[in-house]
């Protein structure tokens, strides 16, 4: 399924604000939070065809904030994630499986997923009105690796969930 991942600087102490409980925290890159928007055109699984538009913040899995600069030199010692802020989905029976078993805060838009000759669009409609609508170049090779586990945290029914998504 195709894919297209963005991530944008943001005040991290605004963010902070957005993401519930005291276990996760905006991560922070030279004082910067991170948005990162994630968006899947899911082709073939046993649920249909649906694109998935995640907004998230990238953040951190731990007992206090950390300073900046830690996260790059400490590497692999905390858990890099994302708090998904928003995931609007295609379809209903993509909202009902995502809320139901995965505790994610889905709900159904109207979200479209285009791969031109040179760029890759995708936008999202909330009751009517453009939401958010990212445009890249389509990329001649992917320069990072397509293997790895990511975990997503969401808040549900006053609870923190916590999915772990493989790419």
């Amino acid at each position: 399924s195709p894919v297209l991942m963005a991530a944008f600087p943001i005040n991290a102490e605004r963010a902070r604000v957005l993401v519930p409980g005291n276990e996760l925290f905006p991560l922070q890159v030279f004082g910067k939070g991170l948005l990162v928007v994630t968006v899947i055109n899911y082709l073939a699984t046993t649920i249909g065809k649906y694109i998935e538009f995640s907004i998230g913040i990238a953040c951190t899995h731990q007992t206090e904030p950390m300073p900046s600069f830690l996260p790059r030199v400490l590497g692999g010692q905390l858990e890099l994630a994302q708090f998904v802020f928003d995931l609007p989905v295609s379809s209903e029976i993509s909202v009902k499986g995502g809320k139901g078993i995965w505790g994610m805060p889905k709900h159904q838009a109207n979200l479209s997923f285009d791969i031109g000759e040179t760029k890759i669009t995708t936008q999202y409609e909330a009751d009517g009105k453009l939401a958010m609508a990212v445009e890249i170049d389509k990329p001649t090779e992917t320069p990072i690796p397509l293997s790895m586990t990511v975990s997503s945290y969401s808040a549900f029914r006053g609870l923190l969930f916590k999915a772990y998504l493989h790419f």
